[in-house]
């Protein structure tokens, strides 16, 4: 009786185990922009920057192309450029070198948000394709997130968005707004929960000497410094490249590594106007009286010179 009582525990216990690894996800699975959303709830701090820089810490440019201005209800075009050179190669999680990934987010105005799928044209749904853009979370619309994919082919990200309609969405107006971006390539040097990555230097945490450096069966490097009382050991994650060497007297916070790092994060921003189609008619319809008018004054003053010289032969 007790002998078949421990098996079934056995067996409910193996399947609480394999339910809850079903159930809650790793943390290696988490990748940009999930890290932002679950930590942030606006990724746009009170200073203007945004959160990506806080894992992503190399400055690197990105730029954002739109339209001047936009009528309300329409569908338009933001494309973020994520520039870098050719043939870079970053570390990967597990220390092997592979091509960089990309990521990025753009902050509309309220009011503005992704365009749904059947307001896209042919062209936009070919550009698109592939890419998956999401709004940051149900609070925050009209901020849109995007990667990590591949930056092989998507250096220029297209966002498919729609204008708001201030005489449906009371909150809008037409009036100049502002657009923040953000562009990310290449992983972070920094995780959520403050730990590096392997794609970052790694540093002394002892003053000594370099007493050995070895290697195991993983790929990572053993660095043991020898103090003035004990002896520390650090473990240099595969993939990196030693800068230090045996015998090597070192200080605290010097660099055993080279740094790996082909990425970086960059942001900028832009501005569109939310135009009134009726200013737009009233415009036109002034420049064309301004053209009849302009025209009429011509052929009168035409007229009255003829008549001039008429008066003026008799």
């Amino acid at each position: 009786m007790k002998k078949l009582f421990i098996e079934r525990s056995k067996v409910i216990l193996s399947s609480l185990v394999a339910f809850s690894i079903f159930l809650i996800p790793f943390e290696n699975c988490s990748a940009f922009p999930v890290y932002a959303q679950q930590a942030y709830t606006n990724p746009r701090e009170a200073t203007g920057r945004l959160v990506c820089a806080n894992c992503h810490l190399a400055q690197k440019p990105v730029a954002i192309e739109t339209p001047t201005s936009v009528l309300p209800d329409t569908v338009f075009e933001a494309v973020v450029k994520i520039p870098y050179a050719d043939g870079l190669k970053q570390i990967q999680g597990n220390g092997t070198k592979g091509g960089l990934n990309v990521g990025g987010i753009v902050v509309l105005p309220e009011g503005f948000k992704l365009a749904p799928k059947d307001r896209l044209s042919s062209e936009l749904k070919a550009k698109t394709k592939g890419v998956y853009i999401q709004p940051y979370s149900a609070e925050k619309p009209n901020i849109l997130v995007v990667g990590p994919i591949g930056g092989e082919k998507n250096r220029e990200i297209t966002f498919p968005i729609q204008s708001p309609n201030p005489s449906q969405d009371k909150g809008t107006f037409y009036i100049k707004y502002p657009i923040y971006v953000g562009g990310n390539r290449g992983r972070g040097q920094v995780n959520p929960n403050g730990e590096k990555t392997n794609n970052t230097i790694i540093t002394s945490s002892a003053v000594g000497k370099i007493q050995s450096i070895e290697k195991d069966e993983k790929g990572s490097y053993l660095v043991t410094i020898k103090g003035d009382t004990s002896n520390v050991t650090q473990t240099i994650p595969a993939g990196l490249d030693i800068s230090v060497r045996t015998g090597e007297f070192i200080k605290l916070d010097q660099p055993l590594t080279y740094d790996p790092n082909v990425g970086g994060f960059g942001q900028n921003e832009t501005e569109i106007v939310l135009q009134n189609p009726n200013r737009v008619v009233g415009l036109i319809t002034f420049f064309f009286t301004v053209v009849i008018s302009q025209t009429f004054f011509v052929l009168k003053k035409k007229q009255f010179e003829k008549v001039q010289a008429a008066e003026m032969n008799f």
